[in-house]
């Protein structure tokens, strides 16, 4: 008879089921239980369980998301015109700054 271990000692959970497994195969000489039997009962789990609605749909959420973008985005180009830059931190929102600043970028030497 194979000598218990205590339960003191760590043992890992598959060991742990597995010797179950060898005990109830030994008592009951029956094969021991197929992972198939287990994703079946898996998938009966899953579809009798409840459906989940959601509080923010999902295409309400990309959207919130591309809107936080897009203010994140706006925050740091005032921040950086009108922190860092020395500026009038308004002035980064109008379309004479960003033309001057293409224009200085895209000029030939």
């Amino acid at each position: 008879m194979p000598e218990k271990k205590n339960q003191s000692e760590a043992t890992s959970r598959a060991e742990r089921r597995e010797e179950k497994q060898n005990e109830s195969a030994k008592k009951s000489k029956a094969k021991p239980v197929k992972k198939e039997n287990n994703n079946n009962e898996a998938s009966k789990k899953q579809k009798t369980r409840k459906e989940r609605r959601r509080l923010i749909p999902i295409w309400l959420r990309i959207i919130i998301v591309l809107l936080i973008c897009a203010l994140a985005l706006l925050a740091g180009v005032m921040i950086g015109y009108g922190v860092i830059g020395d500026g009038n931190p308004l002035d980064a929102l109008k379309l004479e700054t960003w033309e001057h600043i293409i224009d200085i970028v895209t000029r030939e030497q």
